[in-house]
């Protein structure tokens, strides 16, 4: 979400390119599916930015995780100080539409015309998945941060892997019974992360919206899996920004974010905490989480769900002062352990993978 940022939702998508079948059966993001660790799919890039076969884990998986864990982690604080003088969708705006320009215009220079050639149907799709993503989840979550904490923003977009559990549901894969167990584990979290916007500490919309963001990032990044991908990692991120982008300037448009804004009022800290999010945030994880997707079991990219939030309440705590609340620590705790739950289920062999073919 920045990803998901976030943002998330601080912050990505990507499919498994449309040549190939996806090395775990279920839908992706971080969702726990039924992958194991030896089940890995490719797992290095080729200098065209696709993904190539490779029998087990390498660096630049660890490497690609290493980068999601913290720096998405941190784009909850980034998004946080962008908002304090930046309107929320314009803000998320500029940093799609800048880092898919500058994506795209690398793309230009390294490989020509043809590495941004895509078909029809793969640039349709790619915009969709950008879109949900980007306008739909990451969007949310900025406009969400202009009245919740970073921390507790990144605390409840860790319910994602849940919602990934309902959505495989939903497919025709039936979750194992500790997985069920875990996504009502994370209700119960959500409920108790809630309990501040209900006693009225926290705007009860803001926590609305990120909810929402959650289930649109889910549904973007199980959506990525069914429709047909362009092949190179970097052109599906480059078309998605670009898409998001758009979306979310008409959107910022259509509310108004316009009016009364000056640039000159906005400060120096924001315009460094944006910028941070469109070199940082998206060009380096949004890539490394698209290249994640194709790269990894889908059960191993899932972790990043509960590694984020952490670095996220660290970081609103020590910097921006963001209070640790009891209901705070309680519901992120138990947010956290519901998709420990989940994911770590899922890993375990023997769940039956159901292939299904990318078609380009």
């Amino acid at each position: 979400m920045t990803s998901p940022a976030s943002s998330r939702p601080g912050t990505s998508a990507g499919s498994t390119p449309a040549d190939a079948t996806p090395a775990d059966a279920a839908p992706a993001d971080a969702t726990p599916a039924g992958a194991t660790l030896a089940k890995a799919a490719p797992a290095g890039p080729s200098p065209l930015g696709e993904a190539r076969p490779a029998t087990r884990l390498g660096g630049a998986v660890w490497l690609a995780l290493a980068v999601v864990y913290v720096v998405w982690g941190s784009t909850y604080l980034a998004i946080r100080i962008a908002v304090e003088t930046m309107p929320s969708f314009l803000s998320a705006a500029a940093r799609f539409l800048t880092a898919g320009l500058l994506l795209a215009g690398y793309l230009l220079v390294r490989q020509g015309p043809a590495g941004l050639k895509v078909s029809g149907r793969q640039l349709a799709s790619a915009a969709l998945v950008g879109v949900l993503l980007l306008t739909g989840g990451n969007g949310l979550v900025v406009l969400g941060e202009t009245s919740v904490p970073s921390g507790l923003a990144a605390l409840l977009v860790a319910a994602v892997p849940l919602w990934m559990v309902v959505l495989t549901a939903f497919g025709g894969e039936r979750p194992k019974a500790a997985e069920l167990a875990g996504v009502l584990l994370g209700l119960v979290g959500l409920g108790v992360l809630s309990a501040p916007a209900i006693g009225g500490s926290v705007e009860p919309l803001g926590v609305v919206l990120i909810i929402g963001a959650t289930l649109l990032w889910a549904v973007g990044s199980f959506a990525s899996k069914k429709v047909p991908m362009p092949g190179n990692v970097l052109a599906a991120s480059a078309y998605q920004m670009l898409a998001g982008g758009l979306f979310d300037l008409m959107i910022g448009l259509v509310r108004g974010e316009q009016s009364g804004l000056d640039l000159g009022a906005v400060s120096g800290r924001s315009w460094l905490a944006l910028g941070y999010l469109v070199l940082f945030g998206s060009l380096l994880a949004f890539t490394a989480y698209a290249w994640l997707l194709r790269s990894a079991p889908l059960t191993l990219v899932a972790t990043y769900a509960y590694v984020n939030p952490v670095v996220a309440v660290l970081l609103g705590w020590l910097i921006l002062a963001e209070p640790l609340t009891g209901p705070t620590l309680a519901g992120g705790g138990i947010v956290v352990a519901a998709v420990c739950l989940v994911v770590s289920v899922s890993r375990r062999p023997g769940r039956p993978a159901k292939e299904t073919s990318a078609r380009r």
